[in-house]
């Protein structure tokens, strides 16, 4: 395979600025001395120490997280059972169980129904969606005291004072409405508050920024699939999407969108993350993108064996038309084939970038917990929001700008997407 050949042009054209559209265990958030000066590499900065500060302000703050990806691996390490998996207990296999919650200071987590894209070329994507948001709601029954459904803003805030985690649903890729509008309308209906438009794989209606364009951006359906999640007060997701594709969406959404999970393109050339001219038109619509936290879209020099292995996985799902063969494979190649994992010095320097180029008021929290196998030190698990809180008042952020990064900003978009919605 020529896959290194070709991982390290694209590294090289994303450098250029030129390329467009192509288990996990919890590790105490430490803490140690004071931060060094910004200037320094991110390896040599000095851990971030929680002040009195932070810590009244962080709990002051309604924190919203706008992606984990629990759900699938609920589904995938306990046969989608809390009796087998039990979340209010410790769970050393994941990014996410209510004790590290609740030391995180979650207010609301948008839940993601992430199904693998494999199955929408199967035809068992909604079905597969259907039963992931089923298991979502289950979730809530089973834990009533922690957990409780949001659909409004005004629902966020609600369940917030009640000291619940307001807990809404993203779906996370255009291949679960398997080209239906009936079925965006469906989902729409049981919860699901945003809609991602596409994963990792170009749909025959919009592309993805990590596979070869269909549609150069969006196709008549696409358009047709934003229009309808606007009368629908669904907000429209363009994290994993081309920047052709955001462009586009930019051009006919009559509402703000969102990045639920996606960083800066200018600190981190991966094509998941987002351009600086996507932003800069990002903050006239008044859209927000919240911060993935995943090494490899993160740390720099992550970002050309992060593109090496998606190509790599692509070859080996081209070779061996079996799923767990093709988990094998990636393992031994990732064990030979490490990237730093960094630290939140990295985060924050894109939230400098972000708020440089379009404003604070632009920036929110998009974590992918448990959806992601490499975090930066400091942000292991879901425990350590706190840790950002300070990293930005070191930072020199107002505590208004922080309370809006920290979910306000989130809260302030979702409102008007339901005020553009049609009213019936």
């Amino acid at each position: 395979m020529q896959v290194r050949f070709l991982a390290t042009v694209i590294y090289c054209s994303l450098a250029a600025g030129a390329f467009t559209t192509f288990g996990t265990s919890p590790v105490r958030c430490a803490e140690t001395t004071a931060p060094e000066a910004a200037n320094t590499n991110a390896a040599e900065r000095a851990e971030v120490v929680l002040t009195e500060h932070a810590r009244q302000l962080h709990a002051a703050s309604l924190v919203v997280d706008g992606h984990n990806d629990m759900p699938w691996e609920i589904r995938k390490q306990a046969s989608s059972s809390f009796e087998k998996m039990d979340i209010s207990q410790p769970q050393p296999t994941l990014q996410t169980d209510i004790p590290r919650l609740r030391q995180g200071g979650v207010g609301a987590q948008f839940w993601s129904v992430w199904v693998p894209v494999d199955l929408g070329y199967r035809g068992e994507a909604l079905a597969t969606t259907l039963e992931q948001i089923e298991l979502v709601k289950r979730m809530m029954a089973r834990y009533p005291d922690t957990f409780e459904l949001a659909l409004t803003a005004d629902d966020i805030e609600r369940v917030h004072r009640s000291g619940k985690i307001a807990s809404l649903i993203g779906v996370e890729g255009g291949h679960c409405i398997e080209e239906s509008l009936s079925a965006l309308e469906k989902l729409h209906t049981l919860g699901a508050r945003y809609m991602t438009l596409t994963h990792t794989d170009s749909l025959n209606w919009a592309d993805s920024g990590t596979d070869e364009a269909r549609s150069n951006g969006l196709a008549p359906f696409g358009q047709q699939v934003v229009r309808k999640m606007n009368e629908l007060g669904m907000m429209v997701d363009l994290s994993h999407v081309s920047a052709k594709t955001m462009h586009d969406t930019l051009d006919i959404s009559t509402a703000p969108v969102i990045f639920s999970h996606s960083s800066s393109f200018a600190v981190c050339q991966h094509p998941r993350n987002v351009p600086d001219d996507v932003l800069t038109r990002l903050k006239k619509l008044d859209g927000v993108v919240m911060l993935n936290f995943y090494s490899g879209y993160v740390v720099p020099s992550a970002a050309r064996i992060t593109i090496e292995s998606s190509l790599v996985k692509r070859e080996f799902k081209k070779r061996y038309d079996d799923p767990l063969r093709v988990e094998q494979e990636m393992k031994r190649w990732q064990a030979k084939h490490k990237f730093p994992r960094g630290s939140i010095h990295d985060l924050l320097d894109h939230v400098d970038q972000i708020a440089k180029i379009a404003g604070p008021e632009q920036i929110g929290l998009g974590s992918d917990f448990d959806g992601v196998e490499l975090l930066p030190k400091q942000l292991e698990d879901v425990g350590c929001y706190p840790f950002i809180t300070q990293g930005l008042i070191d930072r020199g952020y107002s505590d208004e700008e922080i309370k809006g990064m920290l979910g306000g900003n989130l809260l302030r978009v979702m409102r008007k997407v339901e005020s553009r919605a049609v009213k019936k």
